[in-house]
C-alpha cells in the first residue's frame, strides 16, 4: 500500500533520524514566524518580486477563527530570505454602516513579461461578522507594483471588460449580496502563458432558481471553479480580465462542488487543473482530488474526473488545499493531503506529501510521492497540516514550502489556533 511504503520517508534534520537512501537528502524544517500570543496562528508566504534575483516578499497574517484575518504584515528581503525588514500592517477589517469590511491576503507573483510584482486579495462586507456570509459577499481585487511590491501604482477590483459589469455585477454568474467571487486559498496561484496572459483560478458560488446562493450538495459550502484570464490594457497599466467557462461537479459525488483550483502547463500544451473536492456529510463517498484539462488555454475545460495515480491507482485525499509547482527544470511537481484510509470532509489532514506529476498525462507519479510532514503522537488528532504555500528558491533549486501546523496542541472540542509558522527544505529528488 501507499502509506505503508511512505512511512519511512518522513525526512527531518535533527528531529527525526535521518533516511539512510543517499539518494533522497534530507527535508528541513525551520521556524519562520512564531505565533505573538495563545490561540493565535500565524500564517506567512514568500514571493520573489522581481523576475531575477533574490528580492522577496512576506506576508503573514494572524488568524484566531475559520475564514478570516485578524490583522496581516507585510516584510522585505534584499538577500534570499536570510533577513528581513520590519513588518508593515495591511488593514484587513473596517466597520462599514452595512458591517464588518473583511480583508484576506491571497496569492502573489511577478509577472516575467513586464517586471510587474502582483498581489490578490478577497474581501467583502460581512453583515454579522459570520464568515460564511462571504459566500454572497466577497469579490477579488488586485494591486500591482512597478518596484518590487514596495509601492503599489494600482489597486483595483477585477471586474470583467464590457459595459454589463460593475463592482456589484463583476463578471457573469456573480452579483454582490447574492453570490460572490472568491480565491480559495493563497495555494490557488496564478499561472502566467507565454504570450502574457495571467490565469488566476478562482470559484464561483452558484445561484439557484432564485438567483442567491444555491447549495445542491448539503455540505458546509458549495462553489464552481473557473478561471480568470488576465490580459494588460493597451494603456499598460491595468489588466483587463475575462473569465472562462465554470468547471461544475456532481453535486452526488463531490458535496462541496468543485473548490480550490491548481494549475500547470503539461508538456503538450494543455492544462491542467487539480480541484479540492469534498464527501462532507456524505462520508460513505470516496473522498477524492479532481481534474480537468483545457486545451485551448484555459477558456473551457474536461468534465471534472477523480485524480489518479499514472497508471490508474485511486487514492484518497481531503478536503483541502493543494498546489501545482512547475519547477524551473519543467518538472511539475504537486504539494498536499494524502491519507490511507476515505477522510470524512476536512479530517484528516495529514500527512502532507509532494509528489511529481507526469507531464504527458498530467496524473500522479505514484512512486514520486514522499511525506514531507505527519502527525506524531503528541500532536491531536486535529492536526491540520495545510492552508500553505510553495516557491522554487532561486539559490539551490529546493522546494520551500511555508506552512503552520495549525490546531497541533487542542483537545477535545476545545479548538486551540496556536500556531507557528514554519518554513520546509525540500530538495529535488531524482527523475
Amino acid at each position: 500500500m501507499f502509506y505503508s511504503a511512505l512511512v519511512g520517508a518522513l525526512l527531518f534534520s535533527g528531529e527525526e533520524k535521518p533516511h539512510t537512501d543517499q539518494k533522497i537528502r534530507e527535508i528541513r524544517r525551520e521556524l519562520f514566524l512564531a505565533s505573538p500570543k495563545p490561540g493565535t496562528a500565524v500564517l506567512a508566504n514568500t514571493y520573489y518580486t522581481r523576475p531575477t534575483g533574490t528580492q522577496l516578499i512576506s506576508m503573514h497574517e494572524l488568524m484566531s477563527r475559520s475564514d478570516t484575518t485578524d490583522i496581516a504584515f507585510s516584510r522585505y528581503s534584499t538577500n534570499n530570505g536570510r533577513t528581513w525588514t520590519a513588518g508593515e500592517e495591511i488593514r484587513t477589517e473596517e466597520s462599514r454602516p452595512q458591517g464588518k469590511l473583511r480583508r484576506m491576503l491571497r496569492s502573489a507573483c511577478v509577472d516575467p513579461h513586464t517586471g510587474r510584482f502582483l498581489r490578490f486579495r478577497i474581501e467583502g462586507v460581512l453583515p454579522t461578522d459570520d464568515p460564511l456570509e462571504g459566500m454572497k459577499q466577497w469579490v477579488v481585487f488586485y494591486s500591482a507594483s512597478m518596484d518590487g511590491g514596495l509601492t503599489w501604482y494600482l489597486d483595483e477590483q477585477i471586474i470583467q471588460k464590457g459595459a454589463a459589469f460593475s463592482p456589484t455585477h463583476p463578471m457573469p454568474g456573480v452579483q454582490t449580496g447574492r453570490t460572490c467571487v472568491m480565491i480559495g486559498d493563497a495555494a490557488s496561484g496564478p499561472l502566467i502563458l507565454d504570450d502574457g496572459t495571467i490565469l488566476l483560478p478562482v470559484i464561483i458560488t452558484p445561484a439557484g432558481p432564485d438567483g442567491h446562493y444555491y447549495n445542491p450538495g448539503g455540505g458546509y459550502t458549495y462553489t464552481d471553479a473557473a478561471v480568470l484570464h488576465g490580459r494588460w490594457a493597451t494603456n499598460g497599466r491595468h489588466l483587463e480580465w475575462e473569465l472562462s467557462e465554470l468547471v461544475k461537479a456532481d453535486p452526488a459525488l463531490s458535496t462541496r462542488g468543485m473548490d480550490e483550483p491548481a494549475l500547470a502547463q503539461l508538456a503538450d500544451g494543455r492544462l491542467l487543473m487539480v480541484l479540492r473536492g469534498s464527501n462532507d456529510k456524505k462520508p460513505t463517498l470516496p473522498s477524492r482530488r479532481w481534474v480537468a484539462y483545457s486545451s485551448d488555454r484555459g477558456r473551457t475545460w474536461t468534465k471534472p474526473a477523480p485524480w489518479t495515480y499514472e497508471g490508474g491507482g485511486d487514492f484518497f485525499s481531503p478536503s483541502s488545499c493543494s498546489q501545482l509547482l512547475t519547477h524551473s527544470s519543467g518538472r511539475i511537481f504537486w504539494l498536499g493531503n494524502i491519507t490511507e484510509h476515505n477522510p470524512s470532509g476536512n479530517r484528516p489532514r495529514y500527512p502532507f506529501v509532494v509528489g511529481e506529476v507526469d507531464r504527458q498525462t498530467g496524473l500522479l507519479r505514484q512512486e514520486s510521492v514522499r511525506i514531507v510532514d505527519d502527525r506524531r503522537p503528541d500532536d491531536s488528532t486535529d492536526l491540520s497540516l495545510s492552508n500553505f504555500t510553495c516557491r522554487e528558491d532561486r539559490a539551490n533549486g529546493e522546494i520551500l514550502l511555508h506552512m503552520s501546523r495549525l490546531f497541533q496542541n487542542s483537545k477535545g472540542e476545545m479548538r486551540d489556533w496556536t500556531s507557528d509558522a514554519y518554513v520546509y527544505h525540500i530538495p529535488i529528488f531524482p527523475e
